[in-house]
């Protein structure tokens, strides 16, 4: 349990309303947005805590604890969430407490390499930001709202502070309604617990270094993972209007092949942190930005054979070419080998194939030509 013992101390305040909520009289579950970083992983301390603290007869709201995994999260950030929710997991058992895991991810024809080789889909930028909806948001969405459908309703726990950052800020405040809880913007049946709202950085800091985790272990490892990292987590997602805190110019974990951001800070602070394996992921990163725009490597229809000019006259390109998602696949495969890490799975790989056979046996020779050929 905590070690600050004024009573005026924020962290008193919390536990009194999480106790509070938790004892509220309907069976509604508790979903806990869990990204690994420090504010999520201060929610869950916070709520295990409680749990600890009430006698076993009180014990009868289930609690999910919920990350999401892109499937081309940063590895070290991936093995940290899979370590901890499963200290998380066995602990639980142990105490007996009504707490569950899950990682959740996108479904197999939505991930990130199936749209970007398989469907030719151009990197995600600011104006064009497919990944979140398809990898973060989808996923960890479908599984609150199977459990609110199950119980009528359930409550999400998010660790966002209105002090983290000037949009984070104005999110928070748009659904700042003067009660504790609030309907969830996109997910009906969904409420809202925001309970470390008001807290800063140095609060979060400072109680996890002061308390080790109450399922074991210590925090030194998400400490560390932030000092090589230079960075903040990516927070799990269930909103559109929550996106800008996935991919801004801040140093957050989140995807290896994100390319929304200039620069992936996070990975380039564990690469000069000493984990040079990842400097190869790093170097695919930046070609695939680098072949973007490329007029050679993009056709000029989209896939469903449209051609798209802007009112001032700009044309607005369409997929990759099927020679660069072949190249692209194939450059994937020998990183695979370069790093021996799996970055792809056999099943993309056969979605893709099929995407491929259709796409060629469908295709007509309009539609194969590239920006560059149709524009001279």
């Amino acid at each position: 349990m905590s070690h600050i013992d004024d009573n005026q101390s924020p962290f008193n305040i919390i536990h009194e309303e999480i106790i509070d909520e938790y004892l509220k009289d309907h069976s509604w579950p508790w979903v806990i947005g869990f990204s690994g970083g420090k504010d999520s992983t201060l929610v869950v301390h916070l709520v295990y805590e409680i749990l600890l603290s009430l006698p076993p007869s009180q014990r009868k709201r289930q609690v999910h604890i919920v990350a999401n995994d892109t499937l081309v999260e940063s590895p070290l950030v991936v093995q940290h969430i899979i370590q901890r929710l499963d200290e998380i997991d066995k602990s639980a058992k142990i105490f007996d407490l009504p707490v569950k895991t899950k990682i959740t991810n996108p479904e197999e024809s939505q991930t990130f390499w199936v749209n970007i080789i398989g469907r030719g889909y151009p990197l995600p930028n600011q104006n064009f930001r497919w990944c979140t909806d398809r990898m973060k948001i989808r996923p960890t969405s479908r599984y609150i709202e199977s459990l609110s459908n199950d119980a009528g309703k359930a409550i999400l726990l998010l660790g966002v502070r209105r002090t983290e950052s000037i949009s984070r800020g104005v999110s928070v405040s748009r659904y700042d309604n003067g009660n504790r809880l609030h309907n969830h913007p996109n997910l009906k049946g969904c409420m809202v617990f925001r309970p470390i709202i008001e807290l800063s950085s140095d609060d979060v800091w400072e109680y996890l270094a002061l308390n080790d985790p109450p399922w074991g272990s210590t925090h030194q490892q998400l400490i560390l993972l932030y000092r090589n990292a230079n960075g903040g987590e990516c927070p799990v997602i269930t909103s559109k209007d929550e996106t800008p805190s996935c991919g801004t110019t801040s140093s957050r974990f989140g995807c290896w092949t994100c390319s929304v951001v200039a620069k992936d800070r996070s990975l380039e602070g564990f690469v000069e942190s000493g984990f040079y394996e990842f400097s190869p992921l790093l170097d695919f990163r930046d070609w695939l930005i680098s072949i973007r725009n490329d007029k050679t490597r993009r056709l000029a229809r989209r896939r469903d054979g449209r051609i798209t000019i802007t009112n001032s006259g700009k044309l607005i390109p369409g997929p990759f070419t099927l020679e660069t998602r072949v190249e692209i696949l194939e450059r994937l495969h020998l990183l695979e080998k370069k790093t021996g890490k799996s970055l792809i799975s056999a099943k993309e790989v056969e979605i893709i194939h099929s995407i491929w056979s259709m796409e060629i046996k469908n295709n007509s020779k309009p539609s194969s030509l590239t920006v560059r050929e149709m524009q001279r």
